[in-house]
Formats: C-alpha cells, sequence, structure tokens
C-alpha cells in the first residue's frame, strides 16, 4: 500500500484518509447552509464568503479526529467556527482601514464629516463593550433587520436566548451612551 499526499493507493483500489472523507461529507452536506450563513456575515461579499467557507473546511480537516459526527453538532462547529473567522476578519479591517490611491488632486474635496465621523467612533467604541454573544444578537436583529426566529436560526441559538441578549445588548448600549453625553 503506498501513500501519495492525502489518498491511499492499495493496489488499483484509491482510498481516501477519514479526515478528506469527513470534509467530502461537510462540503456536500452544509455548502449551502454555510455559505448562506457566511454571505449574511460578510455583507454579501461573495469573494470574502467563498474564502471564510474555504478556511473553516480547512479547520474541520485539521480536527478530523477530534469532532463528533453527529450532524447537528458538525453543524454548530462549523456555523461557529466561519462566525469566527469572520469576526476575525471585520477585527483585521477595523484595525487597518484598506488604502486607496487618489487619482487626483481636484477628486480631494470633502464637506466636514467631523461629527459624524466622531458619533461612529462613539458608537463604535460603545458596541466594542459588548460580549460577543450579544454583539452578534443585535447585528442579526438591529443590522440586518431579521426576526428573532429568523436570528435565532442563523445563529444557532433559541429564540429566547436571542431575545435576552436583545435586551441586555441594548441595556448596556444604552447606559454607555448615557456615559458618553
Amino acid at each position: 500500500m503506498n501513500s501519495l499526499g492525502g489518498v491511499q493507493v492499495d493496489g488499483d483500489r484509491v482510498r481516501r484518509r477519514p479526515s478528506e472523507e469527513l470534509v467530502t461529507q461537510l462540503y456536500g452536506q452544509f455548502k449551502g447552509a454555510l455559505f448562506a450563513h457566511v454571505l449574511g456575515l460578510t455583507n454579501h461579499d461573495r469573494q470574502w464568503t467563498e474564502d471564510v467557507v474555504q478556511e473553516t473546511l480547512i479547520r474541520a480537516w485539521q480536527n478530523a479526529e477530534t469532532l463528533v459526527r453527529d450532524p447537528r453538532m458538525l453543524r454548530g462547529w462549523l456555523l461557529t467556527v466561519a462566525r469566527r473567522i469572520v469576526i476575525d476578519g471585520w477585527r483585521t479591517r477595523r484595525a487597518r482601514p484598506q488604502e486607496v490611491e487618489l487619482t487626483s488632486t481636484d477628486a480631494v474635496h470633502a464637506a466636514d464629516e467631523t461629527e459624524q465621523r466622531l458619533s461612529i467612533m462613539v458608537i463604535t467604541d460603545v458596541i466594542g463593550r459588548l460580549g460577543e454573544q450579544h454583539r452578534a444578537a443585535i447585528y442579526e436583529t438591529y443590522v440586518r433587520g431579521r426576526t428573532i426566529r429568523e436570528a435565532a436560526q442563523v445563529l444557532g441559538i433559541p429564540e429566547g436566548t436571542v431575545k435576552s441578549r436583545v435586551y441586555n445588548g441594548m441595556k448596556i448600549l444604552r447606559r454607555a451612551l448615557r456615559e458618553w453625553n
């Protein structure tokens, strides 16, 4: 029996390693749901979504030996990993804004947006005080405009949990915004 990359050759038969079989199974079974979930998280950036789905499946392959094979557990694990990858991506993008080259000095006419930028900075700082779970619930309901039921499905948690996270998150935000005034 010879081994070529991730494929084992036994005579005329080709066998894949269990980790590769798992990734193939996950891709076939969860690609649509995972892609739709990530597409919403990336503001419909298809390229970024494809990158996140691919990275999620790579992490599944890397952790194949420890993953529970129950489809419900696998789905939850995949959605959680994908969400964390997107969150890391948002943090990276926020930490270092994309550089843009101006084509002409004539294009540098901008109105004074100091007040708006200051408001955005304050809101961003206040939202940063929220935990990841509260932020995700508020994002899905207020920013994405999803119902509690839809947000619960996207986040993979019960509706009551979404309601309490939104309520508590908004309470924290209101308190923090009052401190800024």
